[in-house]
């Protein structure tokens, strides 16, 4: 009489084998690749943030015209020993730091719109770059509006337009702290838009499916 046939003996399923694996197919779920280059890649985000800091620090020069040319003029007469302002109790110069920041708030306002609508993402990179560049803006439309404005050789002006004219006081900016305007509000307006109007991250889905 023979013995009954047994099946071979195999050996029991790697518990900690990926499903597919075993049948010499790919891991299951699949790797997700990103293509080089591709717009969630580092180098991209920082080609963009690169992007907006230049284009940015370019409006500058819209700002610095803008600056030169809506500031209130600031009048100055000259007598034999000194330049002397012909309104002690003017407010002109205020009036000139006052329109760069609501020149600078405005400018803020509009390239964090432009950013936000050109990429919705967001991003951090994408910030710093508007922040830097709102920087340098506010820089170049500094020195750009004083390039425009009066020559800032007061004594020389002096003396070409004569004792006891009036003439206009260089374009200055009294108040430091309003290089910070365009950055500060170019950001949190791009944080805010981003909060509000951005894509969200999807869900996590679970599954309430009985086991097999």
């Amino acid at each position: 009489m023979n013995a009954p046939l047994t099946p071979p003996h195999r050996s029991s399923p790697d518990p900690w084998q990926q499903p597919g694996a075993a049948q010499g197919g790919a891991p299951w779920p699949p790797e997700q690749t990103r293509a080089p280059g591709g717009p969630g890649t580092t180098r991209a985000e920082l080609a963009q943030a690169a992007l907006v800091l230049v284009a940015t620090a370019a409006c500058g020069l819209v700002l610095g015209a803008l600056w030169a040319w809506l500031a209130p003029k600031v009048p100055l007469t000259s007598d034999s020993s000194a330049v002397l302002l012909k309104d002690v109790e003017g407010e002109e110069a205020i009036g000139g730091d006052g329109t760069f920041v609501l020149l600078a708030l405005a400018f803020g306002v509009v390239s964090a719109l432009v950013v936000f609508l050109w990429r919705r993402h967001g991003g951090v990179p994408l910030v710093f770059g508007l922040a830097l560049g709102g920087v340098a803006a506010s820089l170049i439309a500094w020195k750009f509006g004083q390039l425009l404005g009066p020559t800032t050789d007061v004594v020389a002006h002096a003396k070409q337009v004569g004792r006891g004219h009036t003439f206009d006081a260089p374009l200055e900016l009294g108040m430091k702290g309003a290089l910070l305007a365009w950055p500060v509000a170019a950001v949190l307006v791009h944080l805010g838009l981003t909060a509000l109007f951005g894509p969200r991250d999807p869900e996590p889905h679970e599954d309430w499916s009985p086991p097999a």
